[in-house]
């Protein structure tokens, strides 16, 4: 086995709590974030590209990570966006045909700091427990109190505005020119799948920094607009909340994914919370409201909507609800053609389960063009 003499490691936790591993490969170091799990089989070079993860510490909670290697178009963005990995067995060696480069590689490539050989499944029973918290994995074992020291100075993530970490600092444009139809997509954490889609579906997409304007947006002549997922506490975008606002009030169609959600939320006068321990994984249950019928969805978010809000909000509509909480996973507005989930549609883990979604957002965009013409 590669490394024989690898480096001691730990996890400490912001209330204290250590859990030991080792250094994957030979590098040292401390990376700090708020810790959470994943509990998805596969996926993991998805995972740690998607922008919605920047600033935490993933524990992953399936045994092996690493054994198919990594792939160059299996990537969310550019580059990796996780703080560090927390695994049980790390596989050096990759037996997938299709990749092109093992994990380590890649890891090393971005600078990332993984340990393993921790015992995921205790530390993930504790997270459920007492709940997602800041946390530090490091190679300096010896040096608890000077870890604790800087643990304590780490902002936690209630309140924490981290969009503009992630978002693109330029437009750019997604998507073949001569397509049929226009989308102005905001990035406050943007996937690459997204867009994918969306192209797929006759858009070109043109894609703007979080803090764009409407004015902006709509300069572009789109036919409708996109707000993406991200990281991040929703409440402090004030900006994105504003430009949210008048897109509605501009009667266009908007479709928002995950912290767009929130944003789609919030831009109605309903509040956002953090959530526990958050929903993070590829087999969530969700029940479609509008059908009668279940779904299999990715999730990844520590922020909810205000359930009771949105029932009693006049102007809102709850279309999906997550079964195993009753948490409210997409939303409608009444009279615009306006709508959310929670959840991932581009991640199809079901695997084909929440793609109307897209669907119904183009279907609004050519109703919307029928009524504008």
């Amino acid at each position: 086995m590669k490394y024989q003499t690898r480096k001691k490691a730990l996890i400490l936790l912001a209330d204290g709590t250590i859990f030991y591993g080792k250094a994957v490969g030979g590098k040292e170091g401390s990376a700090f974030g708020e810790v959470c799990f994943n509990t998805g089989m596969t996926g993991y070079q998805e995972i740690f590209t998607d922008p919605s993860y920047f600033g935490q510490l993933m524990v992953t909670t399936n045994a092996h990570i690493g054994n198919y290697g990594t792939h160059k178009d299996e990537v969310e963005s550019e580059g990796i966006k996780i703080a560090g990995l927390i695994c049980r067995n790390f596989s050096y060696h990759y037996s997938r045909p299709a990749a092109d480069d093992s994990l380590e590689s890649f890891l090393d490539q971005h600078n990332l700091l993984a340990i393993s050989d921790v015992d995921t499944r205790a530390l993930v029973s504790y997270i459920r427990d007492n709940g997602a918290m800041n946390a530090v994995i490091s190679t300096e074992v010896d040096n608890i109190d000077g870890l604790k020291e800087q643990l304590a100075k780490v902002p936690d993530m209630k309140g924490l505005e981290l969009a503009s970490k992630v978002s693109t600092k330029a437009p750019y444009f997604f998507g073949k020119e001569d397509a049929t139809y226009k989308v102005s997509a905001l990035d406050i954490g943007i996937k690459k799948n997204i867009l994918r889609n969306l192209a797929e579906r006759d858009c070109y997409i043109k894609v703007f920094p979080y803090n764009t304007s409407f004015e902006e947006l709509q300069a572009f002549q789109p036919d409708g607009y996109f707000l993406s997922n991200g990281p991040g506490d929703p409440e402090p975008l004030n900006e994105v909340i504003a430009t949210t606002k008048k897109i509605i009030e501009s009667g266009a169609p908007l479709f928002g994914i995950c912290l767009g959600h929130q944003i789609l939320a919030l831009a109605n006068g309903i509040s956002t919370y953090k959530m526990h321990h958050g929903h993070r994984g590829i087999n969530h249950p969700i029940m479609n409201l509008l059908t009668g019928k279940g779904e299999i969805t990715s999730q990844n978010h520590g922020f909810a909507i205000n359930r009771e809000e949105a029932e009693a909000h006049p102007e809102i509509e709850i279309t999906h609800l997550h079964l195993n909480d009753k948490t409210a996973a997409g939303i409608r507005m009444r009279n615009k053609p306006v709508f959310s989930v929670q959840y991932h549609p581009e991640a199809s883990p079901g695997p084909h389960d929440a793609s109307y979604l897209f669907d119904d957002f183009l279907k609004n965009i050519k109703s919307h063009k029928l009524q504008t013409a």
